[in-house]
């Protein structure tokens, strides 16, 4: 017969569209098998869904729990992706095949790249999105990603089992135990269980237990991580009211047009779905002084402001920014929330007051005197895992197997709380009963919403995804160092650095942020992903393979091409190069003008140059490539410095405070045995670790391996003399 197992429901992504039930044959005496798969993610959000198919891209069949299949792809309460930083992020996502830089070119409805009167470098392209699209796109994606299965239900409680004696851990991770007793068995687990960790919900003065709004939080799987011994910290964000957009008077307003053309975010692509002028404008207003007064006046009102848990410091809510920055006008964006959506985001006025003085502070703004909140804004209280206590590969120290994966690592972002609705206006509600009157309004039946706000989350999703299978096949962690990417920095400051409020990347946190660019991410990261971690398709590996020639190849004809200064000036009149110098100058350095580009190159001289403006994306880049080629070799240089600091790896099982054959102060051992940092350059940037301390553990490090070495060799001299003994007795 065949056998329904019923501890939730289960669909499973196959290579056909159509979708059935996933179903375990057994015979009708036999027990039902447990269920049993390489990799277990916990965690529909976006770092979940970019870890589930991660996982599966790289051959391991994968399971995906979420508590509602139909709530994966529900965008969180910033319905926009990107941003100065982020923007890198999701190029390097992309580059390793992730997923929301194709579903974003799909579901996008205003694009724009950010910072452009700086350098190409730190570019941030930018998109709203459509939340409906999106979460259409995601989850056609998802239910028909080969070898990933999803399944709805929560986890209450880890499996645990002896380690192996190889590698550094208490325990090994062996699975999961759902909320109704069930067992599910994995070789690896991932947790991206976003603000679900004894998660709290504050409106006003009143709190209640929930990951989001009609939710209950996660208490059982925080209370094994706490006993585990991880160290366990409070962190707070929030979300700002949504507004009628037909209450709202644009005219009066400052408007924000999309970018022509638009610049998609992912490589495959060579434009988004929607033209230009099709896309939806984005408007400016700002606080005032009435603002500040009505926050001033009622801050007794107001739990989450007086919290002492540390919330973000980049986007922090209109009352944190009041107290801040007093007597200061800030900005608010109203972004919309969908092409049919009549709801509207008002970016930058996260906030926790009771649901009436939301109302009175909203209408005091320029443009929105007459605007009718639909749903207030809230705060969510919630645990996090000190970052520090996992590796570079994102695999706990603690416990073997099982992987961290976005807001539980301690990066800004913010699942939404609830599925957005057109209709039913929030009236003006008291404080004491608001938590009920919200979910009655806003969720007719409990509603999952599956999603983080953030890159951050996508990027330790695929890296998590990435590492728990190749640790189901035993190779090698596939980690990107800060001189490959973003991701790096990223996972290199939460790993070393730890975090005491919500991390957010930025350009500035980046040394070589003029390699790392967002136009080269498939050349830094693609090669990689498809020879090291196989989480790269063939046609995209195809494509970075001959974009990397193409590039290579059209700076060397650039460089190749030299005329006189004055001929330069003949063939470009535009161009302002100085007809005095008397050395040749290269087609190259003519590039770098800011008035000069491919086009213009190729008419001054059609051949050779003609052909590298076929392709516009070729073209752009080369000229990219034109205007950082002195920097660059510097830069270089200096990379190469850091990478043989990065290649002195430190033994995985040195105990820090026992250890007798390094000189290391009782503080600096402290933090060395709490980071566990893997290579030299990792010890260096934790903060309290002397300079001093990292001579002696460099001198550490060279003096084992001399041992090292000189072990191997005496191994291999007695083996060489074993055979020759052998070789004299056969001839004998």
């Amino acid at each position: 017969m065949f056998y329904l197992r019923g501890c939730g429901r289960w669909v499973a992504a196959s290579f056909t569209k159509q979708q059935f039930p996933l179903v375990r044959l057994s015979s009708d005496s036999a027990a039902p098998r447990t269920p049993h798969f390489d990799v277990i993610v916990i965690g529909g959000g976006h770092a979940g869904t970019e870890a589930a198919t991660a996982a599966a891209r790289c051959g391991s069949r994968t399971l995906l729990l979420t508590h509602r299949v139909d709530t994966i792809g529900q965008m969180s309460c910033n319905p926009s992706f990107g941003g100065i930083g982020k923007g890198h992020l999701m190029r390097e996502v992309d580059a390793l095949d992730g997923l929301c830089s194709r579903i974003c070119d799909q579901s996008g409805v205003h694009y724009k790249v950010l910072n452009r009167r700086k350098g190409p470098a730190v570019w941030g392209l930018r998109a709203q999105i459509d939340r409906k699209l999106y979460k259409q796109n995601m989850q056609k994606e998802i239910l028909n990603t080969p070898l990933l299965t999803v399944q709805e239900g929560a986890v209450e409680d880890l499996i645990l089992t002896e380690p192996e004696p190889e590698h550094t851990g208490k325990c090994r991770v062996s699975g999961v135990v759902l909320v109704d007793g069930s067992t599910v068995y994995a070789e690896s687990v991932i947790l991206t269980t976003g603000t679900f960790l004894r998660g709290m919900i504050v409106i006003g003065l009143e709190m209640h237990p929930a990951g989001r709004l009609g939710d209950q939080p996660s208490i059982g799987l925080a209370q094994t991580l706490e006993k585990l011994g991880f160290v366990v910290g409070r962190l707070k964000t929030g979300t700002p009211p949504r507004i009628a957009k037909d209450s709202i008077n644009f005219s009066i307003l400052n408007k924000q047009t999309p970018d022509n053309p638009s610049v998609p975010f992912s490589f495959t692509n060579e434009t988004v779905w929607i033209k230009p002028e099709d896309q939806l404008p984005c408007y400016l207003t700002h606080t005032n002084p009435k603002v500040d007064e009505i926050v001033l006046k009622n801050l007794h009102l107001n739990s989450h402001v007086k919290e002492t848990t540390r919330g973000p410091r980049y986007c922090p809510s209109i009352e944190s920014k009041v107290l801040r920055f007093p007597n200061r006008l800030h900005q608010v964006w109203l972004e919309p929330e969908g092409m049919d959506s009549d709801l509207i985001y008002p970016q930058g006025l996260s906030m926790t007051l009771p649901a009436e003085l939301q109302e009175k502070m909203i209408t005091c703004i320029r443009g929105l005197e007459k605007a009718k909140v639909i749903q207030p804004g809230y705060g969510v209280q919630y645990d996090y895992l000190d970052p520090r206590q996992i590796t570079p590969s994102l695999e706990t120290h603690l416990v073997q197997r099982l992987f961290f994966a976005g807001q539980i690592n301690g990066t800004t972002g913010y699942e939404e709380a609830a599925a957005q609705t057109e209709s039913c206006p929030v009236a003006r509600l008291e404080c004491s009963d608001m938590i009920s009157q919200v979910q009655a309004i806003l969720l007719p039946q409990p509603s999952l919403v599956a999603g983080t706000a953030g890159m951050h989350h996508n990027t330790q999703g695929v890296i998590a995804g990435i590492n728990a299978s190749l640790r189901v096949s035993r190779k090698p962690p596939f980690v990107v160092s800060r001189t490959e990417g973003y991701i790096g920095v990223l996972i290199d400051d939460l790993t070393t650095l730890g975090t005491s409020e919500p991390y957010r990347m930025f350009t500035s946190r980046v040394e070589f942020r003029l390699s790392l660019r967002p136009d080269n991410a498939d050349i830094r990261l693609t090669l990689r992903g498809y020879k090291d971690a196989g989480c790269v398709s063939q046609q995209r590996y195809e494509r970075a393979c001959w974009m990397k020639s193409s590039l290579e190849e059209g700076i060397s004809v650039l460089k190749s091409i030299e005329f006189s200064s004055s001929k330069w000036k003949n063939l470009i009149p535009e161009v302002s190069i100085s007809t005095s110098r008397s050395l040749p100058v290269r087609a190259l350095d003519v590039l770098k003008y800011e008035e000069v580009d491919m086009d213009s190159l190729a008419k001054a001289v059609p051949e050779p140059l003609k052909k590298y403006t076929k392709c516009r994306e070729l073209a752009e880049r080369l000229k990219i490539e034109a205007t950082y080629e002195s920097v660059l070799f510097h830069q270089l240089q200096e990379i190469k410095g850091v990478q043989q600091d990065e290649a002195l790896q430190l033994p995985k099982d040195i105990d820090y405070l026992t250890i007798r054959d390094v000189s290391l102060s009782h503080e600096v051992r402290e933090k060395l045995h709490f980071s566990r940092p893997q290579t030299i350059g990792a010890a260096s940037r934790i903060p309290g670790v002397t300079p001093a301390a990292i001579i002696n553990l460099l001198r550490f490090v060279k003096t084992t391996q001399q041992r090292q070495a000189a072990m191997n060799e005496s191994l291999k001299t007695d083996q060489c003399l074993r055979d020759a003994d052998r070789l004299q007795e056969r001839q004998l």
